[in-house]
């Protein structure tokens, strides 16, 4: 499994795959129309084949923040660490730009807290709840968590972001 920048054909696969989620209420649905948008937002795990079998995004906010958005594997393959790397490679990203910080919005907020990051109040990021929070059809009853990580000042790094796409052992 190779992890990389999204590109334009892999749109039709990340719809599917977000949508089969947000038909289980287990994210939020994203149009078409928004995915081909936000192409470059996202990153992609391909299987051998060329199949997406995963994805996951970062959305800024500001020159220190920034979102982990639309993170899922294909159904059925889960527990294959395709998540975690997927993860990984958007925190290297994120710290690539100099960023302070990354949160999520998410119903599996075991999932990172086991990938380094902590519950925090949603309150803490009010741009978020302004943008797409009030806009949801589950504001009043929602159920998700916000975790956050604040990332590695410059200083504390401790070697350079692997800028290649990176192969991961399935």
């Amino acid at each position: 499994m190779t992890i990389r920048k999204a590109e334009l054909r892999d749109v039709p696969a990340i719809f599917e795959m977000i949508n089969h989620y947000a038909a289980e209420k287990i994210m939020l649905p994203r149009p078409l129309t928004d995915l081909y948008e936000s192409v470059r937002e996202f990153l992609v795990a391909e299987g051998e084949e060329g199949q997406v079998l995963g994805c996951g995004a970062l959305k800024f906010y500001n020159a220190e923040l920034a979102e982990v958005r639309s993170l899922c594997v294909a159904p059925g393959t889960q527990h294959r660490g395709m998540g975690r790397a997927l993860v990984e490679r958007v925190l290297a990203e994120a710290e690539s730009y100099g960023l302070k910080t990354v949160f999520a919005l998410t119903l599996a907020p075991e999932f990172f807290l086991k990938c380094g990051f902590r519950e925090v109040a949603r309150e803490r990021f009010p741009m978020k709840v302004w943008r797409d929070c009030l806009r949801c059809d589950r504001y009043f009853h929602c159920h998700e968590k916000t975790v956050c990580l604040d990332l590695p000042r410059p200083s504390e790094k401790p070697a350079k972001v692997q800028a290649e796409p990176a192969e991961v052992s399935a």
